[in-house]
């Protein structure tokens, strides 16, 4: 299990070293128009509705191990949630930042582009919220399949079988940071904005897990 979720950690910390490089080397306001450079109708509908997981369809989700009575796996992702999201309204009342569309209208000389149909908004840019629920919820499931995987007798050789095991775990990586990066490319938020709001998604549930993660494991011994 540890050797699968070193992976995962591994590649998160990859892809946050990558963020934070771009974050010292390019200003605030350029590099979101950096990151904003292509937009097409394409990418528009798929990141317009994409976001929109982490405001319902991911919770729902989530309450799918209760159909095969799993319910504690439930209750960890939504105590996680819980947790991860009071981290996150404590940070944006204490730190209240504008949004993109707010900044942006006093920088001349620049075209914020925008994907219809979306509405948007003007404050608490920091951290970003979806940012932190994609990252939670992804988090959540690699930690599940990361002790699934661990738990199966395959008679499969080691280094295959943590190659097979860490695909899920990879995927669910890029799932959840194309989320973080619709918030983006929405305006919804600043990099900076799902930096952090990832952090918060990625750190709450390996903290979690690890505090309480034998009563979540002794459940699925049983099951």
């Amino acid at each position: 299990m540890k050797k699968l979720l070193i992976i995962y950690c591994f590649g998160y910390l990859a892809l946050l070293i990558v963020v934070l490089a771009l974050l010292c080397l390019y200003p605030k306001l350029e590099l979101h128009l950096m990151l904003n450079a292509v937009h097409t109708r394409l990418l528009d509908v798929f990141f317009k509705y994409y976001t929109m997981m982490a405001e319902g369809p991911l919770y729902v989700l989530a309450l799918l191990p209760i159909l095969w009575r799993q319910i504690r796996m439930t209750l960890f992702f939504a105590l996680c949630e819980l947790t991860g999201g009071a981290i996150l309204q404590l940070l944006k009342h204490i730190i209240s930042t504008d949004r993109p569309v707010s900044l942006f209208e006093h920088y001349q000389g620049a075209v914020l582009p925008l994907v219809p149909g979306v509405d948007m908004h003007y404050s608490n840019s920091f951290p970003s919220g979806h940012a932190s629920t994609f990252f939670v919820f992804c988090t959540c499931c690699a930690l599940v399949l990361a002790y699934r995987y661990s738990q199966r007798q395959q008679q499969q050789r080691p280094v295959l079988r943590r190659l097979v095991g860490s695909l899920p775990l990879l995927s669910l990586l890029v799932l959840a940071a194309l989320g973080a990066y619709s918030r983006v490319y929405l305006s919804q938020h600043f990099l900076s904005d799902v930096c952090v709001g990832s952090v918060i998604g990625f750190a709450t549930p390996c903290l979690l897990f690890f505090f309480a993660g034998n009563r979540i494991l002794k459940l699925k011994q049983k099951s």
